[in-house]
């Protein structure tokens, strides 16, 4: 099998610019986002262990989301045009900001808003800090390219990457769950590795040195991918095998709850090095899927799903501010709850979901209009 993968690759990159297949894993993600957040916020415990709660919670949200995100994102480091060390260090930084802006717009505001009004303490101050502070993808991705620059920096090879992350991620799943004894404490350490405790305000989703590998791996793939001279026959080698893989594991996983099909939220966010394995052979199969769909799509949605991917996120953070604001704040103060029948909370996803894309697809707009003037404007300073 190695031998067959070697005869698909050129000694030099072949296969640049964008990737349908990458922008169509990364675009089926992101268009799930606001069914799996609405599933989440507006079910009950309980009803997220069966029916279509679990399908959206436990596994197009688990599996089918973050790992092929992290996956696409760093095969993206490898095509992406800005490879200097100083400009990744500034994507990864920017992000880290966006994740400080977004939890403020999708926590803090809303939920000191509703306290206003409510007055109800328990529900809006006491987990607010932790929910402000605490971590997310976003944030992760932030600090995961950063290493990758560091990793480039040096000029570690592909397999000392994967090394140095998979090390790194087989430690985190030996020494399990940490309780600092402080619930700050655990939320900032939280950004590393899995913390808990028992007061249940403490968020420590996509720990550091827990998921790292995805990413790596993902830049390791795209580094061979960018050299593939025939996709068709590199998917049929690769993703067959690694379907199969995943096929298997998913049943037994879901039936005896193993890893990140067990209960609890940090089975998923802390899930354990056997767990990545499954979702990196998901990973590669599912590409080899939508590179098989991109072949039959048409240019309408060809464009679409680029827009999407490329506006990834946006569409991100404002799904999350309006979901957010509807369930925990406006539901909960009408009603008193914020739980919703499943129709209802599916048509609230779609809701989200359509204005969530109206909103990016302008934003994008704007932005190009307005980087387009500032370019300008440095022109005529230069010129004068």
């Amino acid at each position: 099998m190695v031998q067959k993968i070697r005869d698909q690759l050129a000694d030099e990159p072949v296969n640049c610019g964008r990737q349908l297949d990458v922008d169509i894993a990364k675009a089926e993600m992101v268009l799930m986002l606001p069914f799996i957040h609405c599933i989440i916020e507006c079910t009950t415990d309980e009803g997220l262990n069966s029916g279509i709660p679990y399908l959206f919670d436990t596994i197009i949200g688990g599996p089918f989301s973050a790992p092929m995100y992290l996956f696409a994102m760093g095969i993206g480091l490898v095509y992406s045009r800005k490879v200097k060390f100083e400009q990744q260090i500034k994507r990864g930084l920017t992000l880290i900001g966006i994740f400080y802006l977004s939890n403020t717009c999708r926590f803090l505001i809303p939920y000191l808003i509703g306290y206003k009004i409510s007055g109800d303490r328990e529900h809006f101050i006491d987990p607010l800090l932790y929910r402000w502070l605490g971590n997310d993808v976003l944030l992760f991705a932030g600090l995961a390219i950063i290493a990758i620059a560091i990793f480039r920096r040096f000029d570690l090879k592909s397999s000392t990457m994967i090394a140095i992350s998979a090390v790194s991620a087989l430690a985190c799943s030996v020494i399990g769950e940490i309780d600092t004894g402080s619930a700050m404490g655990n939320t900032f350490l939280g950004y590393f590795i899995g913390t808990d405790d028992a007061t249940g305000y403490v968020i420590s989703d996509f720990p550091f040195f827990n998921w790292l590998v995805m990413p790596v791996c993902g830049f390791a793939f795209g580094k061979v991918l960018i050299r593939v001279k025939n996709k068709p026959a590199f998917y049929r080698i690769i993703s067959t095998p690694a379907l199969i893989a995943a096929a298997i594991y998913f049943p037994i996983g879901i039936h005896f709850g193993w890893g990140m099909f067990g209960e609890g939220q940090n089975c998923y966010y802390h899930m354990m090095i056997w767990d990545i394995c499954v979702c990196l052979c998901l990973n590669i199969g599912m590409l080899g899927i939508w590179h098989q769909l991109s072949k039959v799509l048409g240019t309408r949605a060809k464009s679409f799903l680029s827009e999407v991917s490329t506006g990834i996120t946006s569409i991100y953070c404002i799904h999350w501010v309006f979901v957010r604001t509807i369930t925990n704040v406006i539901l909960y103060i009408k009603n008193g709850t914020q739980v919703l029948p499943v129709w209802q909370t599916l048509l609230l996803s779609f809701a989200i979901l359509i204005v969530s894309l109206v909103i990016s697809h302008y934003y994008r707009i704007w932005k190009t209009i307005h980087l387009g003037r500032r370019a300008l404007n440095r022109g005529s300073e230069s010129a004068s």
